[in-house]
C-alpha cells in the first residue's frame, strides 16, 4: 500500500432520489502473497455512522427535511415558549433559562389531521420512502426487503419528523444493527457482588450463541 494512500476514506453511494447519499467507510487493504507473487486486494466498504460532522454552534444540516415536507402530511406549528423546567429541576432552582442554541433550526412540525407519519404506516401502505432506500443501500439489500420487514413489524426505522438531521438506520433481525442492539439490550444492571468471572463468561457465551442463532436464521431467510 503506497504511503500516500489513506488507509480509510469516506465514500458516498448515490441513491435513485435526490438527497439519498449514503456514507461508507472505505478501507484500503495490503496486497496478499500469492503463488505468482503479490495479489492486489480491492478496498472494503464498511458501515459508517460517524455522521457528516458540523460546528456545534451551527448544528447539522436537515438531511431529511425535503423528504418529510415532500410527503405533504405534516404542518408547521408554533410551540410554547421555552421554560426553565425544560432544563431540569436544577435550572428551576437557579431561577433562569440556560443559554439557548443559536444555530440552524428547522420548523417544528406535526402530523396533519388524520395523517400518520411513521415509517411503519408508509411501509404498510406500500410506500418505499427515501429513508427506506437509504438504509437499504447501507445494509446492502433491496428497498423492498426493508419495506416488507417494517410492514411486518420485524424491523423499526426511527425517523422523527422533528429531527430531519438524523441519518436513517434500521434495526431488525435481518439487518446489521440487530446484533449490536441485542448486545446493548442485554440486562445492564448487574449486582457487582454477584458478578464473577464464571457468570461473566456464561453471559458472554449466551450472547455469542444468540448472535450465532440470529446469523443462521438470517441466512435462511
Amino acid at each position: 500500500m503506497a504511503d500516500d494512500v489513506l488507509a480509510q476514506q469516506k465514500r458516498y453511494v448515490q441513491g435513485s432520489r435526490p438527497g439519498v447519499r449514503v456514507p461508507f467507510r472505505e478501507v484500503a487493504l495490503h496486497a496478499s502473497d500469492g503463488p505468482g507473487g503479490s495479489v492486489e486486494n480491492p478496498p472494503v466498504r464498511l458501515y459508517d455512522t460517524s455522521g457528516p460532522g458540523s460546528e456545534a454552534s451551527v448544528g447539522l444540516s436537515p438531511l431529511r427535511a425535503e423528504w418529510i415536507l415532500g410527503r405533504g402530511d405534516v404542518e408547521a406549528y408554533t410551540g410554547r415558549p421555552v421554560q426553565g423546567r425544560d432544563d431540569g429541576r436544577s435550572a428551576v432552582r437557579r431561577g433562569g433559562v440556560e443559554r439557548q442554541f443559536e444555530g440552524r433550526r428547522s420548523p417544528v412540525v406535526r402530523a396533519r389531521s388524520g395523517a400518520t407519519v411513521t415509517q411503519m404506516h408508509y411501509a404498510r401502505r406500500g410506500d418505499v420512502t427515501p429513508e427506506m432506500e437509504f438504509v437499504a443501500i447501507r445494509e446492502g439489500v433491496e428497498p423492498e426487503v426493508v419495506r416488507s420487514e417494517i410492514a411486518r413489524g420485524r424491523a423499526i426505522l426511527p425517523a422523527n419528523v422533528n429531527h430531519p438531521e438524523s441519518e436513517p438506520m434500521v434495526i431488525g433481525r435481518r439487518f446489521l444493527v440487530f446484533g449490536l442492539w441485542f448486545l446493548l439490550g442485554w440486562p445492564a444492571v448487574v449486582d457487582a457482588q454477584q458478578q464473577t468471572p464464571q457468570t461473566t463468561e456464561a453471559r458472554l457465551r449466551a450472547q455469542r450463541e444468540e448472535l450465532d442463532r440470529v446469523r443462521r436464521e438470517r441466512e435462511e431467510l
